[in-house]
């Protein structure tokens, strides 16, 4: 996904747009950036115009660095005026925080070279913070708050993604206005942690900073942390890590481009640096080390399909707690609207991670029965953009289960987004999520006898599945205990 700023639709009410304007403070000097957030919001525009909607199957939306737009006016238009980007609260707020240094980026000299004189950055000069003030803010505190209290998942992956794209645009920034900007892509997320539930009663902060860069990548951690009564330290307060690694292209090829370099300078960010180097290492090999995992794939499928099989040929006879991949299955679909895209045209990222989010946790209720506790999001890769008009198909099932821990049982939910066409007859896969989520201690104390059962594949093509993410999950936790006997 390619992340430029966007500006949402006009807000339901006065009181929406106030309440943007209040719940964001960003850190922009690197001398400020270790000092307590300011209190005082940024000054505003007070209005935000309707959305003037382009044609849903127009093959070309308005571009900052469209030179054929028919209104060269249109790329020095201020980012509050540009219809049509996609926004939630937060990330309305977050690019409007950003707007002067984004401003400059969007109106390059004429046919400007691109960046030849890399600069060396600090991981303090990018570092940026969110806060919500969920403590004092009731409209605020109900937007973000889910039926059980706590904060929706689904809008924070928003919000992550949003901030992680800032974050990076502003490190590859020269600040200069003479050479051409780059495009940052996300090349994929790794794998989410929450840590601990998120309530909706505290305020709420993401702090996130680069800690590492290679030639054309970078690599974004993003702590999201939260003080309340049972806290006792600062690493106490961290709910929720994240890294998200990026791309740069450049703006008139579209290849590769060189970025930033980074000089760490505390302790910390050295040892961030140095994790992020050797998982770079680590991705690079990713492909030997899973042609060595083939070895005996035959017999631990034959294995796997074996109860499949009972369930097809003689369902009198199947264990009852076991159930078929194929009936954990949900569905929906949607054709992507121009709100919902970025100021390049795409799809946001963070939309896609938010409705996938939420067909998985609904997968995990009607499995389980019980409302599912989040735990994490695996590695994410970005397989191929999603433009404005496409048709989305979402696709969730439990993957498979893990019982051994009767106190936290795990539920493994894929979720796979498909691109189709059917004016073609052609689809995609563009993203293939995996959710795990565990159910609540207090709602399964409730319920005498629970117990989730055990999914087992009705064909080869699902066996393959499930063993390449259980390899795949054997295989990250064997790399994260050999960098952390490294380090």
């Amino acid at each position: 996904m390619v992340h430029r700023p966007w500006h949402g639709t006009k807000f339901s009410s006065r009181a929406m747009v106030d309440n943007a304007k209040k719940i964001v403070y960003c850190a922009v000097n690197a001398q400020n950036s270790d000092k307590p957030i300011s209190t005082n919001p940024p000054k505003w525009s007070s209005t935000i115009p309707h959305l003037q909607k382009p044609s849903l199957f127009s093959q070309h939306l308005p571009s900052p660095f469209d030179k054929s737009s028919p209104d060269p006016k249109a790329n020095k238009k201020p980012i509050s005026l540009w219809p049509g980007m996609y926004h939630s609260p937060v990330t309305n707020a977050l690019w409007e925080a950003r707007s002067q240094i984004f401003e400059t980026l969007l109106d390059p000299p004429k046919d400007a070279p691109p960046q030849i004189e890399l600069l060396t950055k600090t991981p303090s000069q990018s570092r940026t913070s969110i806060l919500y003030n969920f403590s004092s803010d009731y409209t605020l505190r109900e937007q973000y708050r889910d039926p059980w209290n706590e904060v929706r998942i689904g809008m924070l992956l928003e919000d992550l993604d949003a901030l992680a794209g800032t974050i990076s645009v502003k490190h590859c920034s020269n600040e200069d206005s003479i050479t051409r900007p780059l495009l940052v892509v996300t090349a994929s997320v790794d794998k989410i942690v929450l840590k601990k539930p998120i309530s909706v009663d505290f305020d709420l902060k993401i702090v996130g900073t680069v800690i590492w860069v290679g030639r054309s990548s970078i690599e974004i951690q993003l702590d999201v942390i939260q003080s309340t009564k049972e806290a006792s330290g600062a690493s106490d307060s961290v709910v929720l890590t994240a890294n998200f690694i990026f791309v740069a292209r450049d703006s008139e090829t579209g290849k590769a481009a060189p970025v930033n370099r980074i000089s760490p300078q505390t302790e910390r960010e050295k040892f961030l640096f140095e994790e992020a180097e050797a998982r770079n290492k680590l991705r690079k090999r990713k492909r030997g080390d899973r042609k060595e995992l083939e070895n005996g794939e035959i017999s631990r499928l034959e294995a796997l399909l074996a109860e499949g099989r009972i369930f097809c040929d003689m369902p009198a006879l199947a264990d009852r707690n076991s159930i078929l991949l194929r009936d954990t299955r949900l569905e929906n679909s949607l054709v992507c609207q121009p709100q919902q895209r970025n100021i390049h045209g795409r799809i946001f990222g963070g939309f896609l991670m938010h409705r996938a989010f939420e067909l998985a946790f609904s997968t995990a209720y009607a499995f389980a029965g019980l409302v599912p506790c989040f735990l994490e999001v695996d590695h994410v890769d970005f397989l191929r953009p999603v433009d404005v008009g496409d048709f989305l198909r979402f696709k969730s099932c439990v993957l498979y289960t893990e019982l051994e821990n009767s106190d936290q049982p795990l539920i493994n939910i894929e979720v796979v987004a498909h691109v189709t066409r059917p004016e073609i007859r052609s689809s995609e896969v563009s993203n293939t999520f995996y959710f795990t989520f565990t159910v609540c201690p207090e709602a399964k104390a409730r319920t005498n006898g629970f117990r989730i059962r055990n999914v087992v594949p009705g064909t080869e093509e699902e066996a393959r599945r499930i063993l390449e993410r259980i390899d795949a999950e054997a295989l990250q936790s064997g790399k994260a205990q050999c960098m952390n006997k490294e380090t």
